[in-house]
């Protein structure tokens, strides 16, 4: 029978790519995780680990292993959850992350009631990207993201994570009161071949689902502004200065001089709750369902 400190090595493995970032999430030293994964190997009796570069990798065997690795390590955070569960442990920490949309939108609310249900929780909240937040839910740094993938750019989640959708939106474009356009109805993408845009930096979600959708539509991107706020686009927008591909939740606080027209064909994007299958502790599962009971 294969032990559980060992399965979580190659766990942690598999999920952060390295030994070194495995003993890192696990509190261990290198040398510590990798003589673990040797024992493995001899109980399992394939090789699970081979050279890559300066590091390693997981052999056919290894990445076989390690799913198995992860379902297991699954079932016994779901089995002490659940025990936590009958005595309504749902107190201490609760690390958030999340795009800044969903941040002031949804999340107050959620948090509100959860904390009035749960006064001995302790809730902190982090905005930002998804490619800088998903990392640190892989390390363990943070409990629960609110995160967000545009439908002509789905977003690839990690093995282990698990997702559920919460609100689907459409985004609109916003352009100035001063754009030749601004008066349509609808617009395609293919009518603003001339127009500079501003977006979040690239890497980010919003950008490679802008410059995709420019793309799919025969216009080069000329991407002039990278702010993360829609708050400053919005301010380029009005100024003529720049378009901007806004979703539903930021299109409310518009200015006078900003007009949102929908696009042609239709750009969606989800907001989504996600977290580590392992870890779905109490205060975790409280978080999704006060997520899900407002997001309805």
């Amino acid at each position: 029978m294969f032990s559980l400190d060992r399965l979580r090595a190659l766990a942690a493995v598999a999920t952060h790519g390295s030994v070194a970032r495995a003993a890192q999430a696990l509190h261990m030293t290198p040398s510590g995780v990798s003589q673990q994964l040797g024992k493995l190997e001899r109980e399992a009796g394939h090789t699970l680990l081979e050279p890559h570069g300066r590091s390693v990798r997981l052999t056919h065997a290894g990445r076989v292993l390690s799913r198995h690795a992860e379902q297991v390590l699954g079932q016994l955070a779901a089995a002490e959850s659940d025990l936590g569960d009958l005595d309504d442990q749902v107190l201490g920490p609760l690390r958030i992350g999340g795009v800044a949309s969903a941040v002031r939108t949804l999340l107050p609310h959620a948090l509100a009631d959860l904390t009035t249900r749960h006064p001995r929780l302790l809730p902190t909240v982090t905005d930002g990207e998804v490619v800088d937040l998903m990392p640190r839910l892989l390390d363990g740094a943070l409990d629960v993201l609110l995160i967000e993938s545009w439908a002509n750019r789905p977003l690839v989640i990690p093995e282990g994570v698990t997702l559920r959708t919460l609100v689907d939106e459409e985004a609109k474009v916003a352009l100035s009161t001063r754009h030749p356009c601004h008066h349509h109805e609808a617009v395609d993408l293919a009518e603003l071949p001339d127009t500079a845009w501003a977006t979040c930096p690239p890497g980010t979600e919003p950008h490679e689902a802008l410059v995709q959708a420019l793309r799919a539509r025969g216009v080069e991107p000329d991407v002039r502004y990278f702010v993360a706020e829609h708050t400053a686009q919005y301010a380029l927008v009005e100024q003529n200065l720049a378009a901007a591909l806004v979703p539903a939740m930021a299109g409310a606080v518009a200015p006078p001089g900003v007009r949102m027209i929908p696009t042609t064909p239709a750009l969606r994007r989800d907001i989504s709750v996600a977290w580590l299958t392992r870890n779905q502790s109490p205060p975790v599962r409280a978080c999704v369902a006060a997520l899900e009971a407002h997001a309805a």
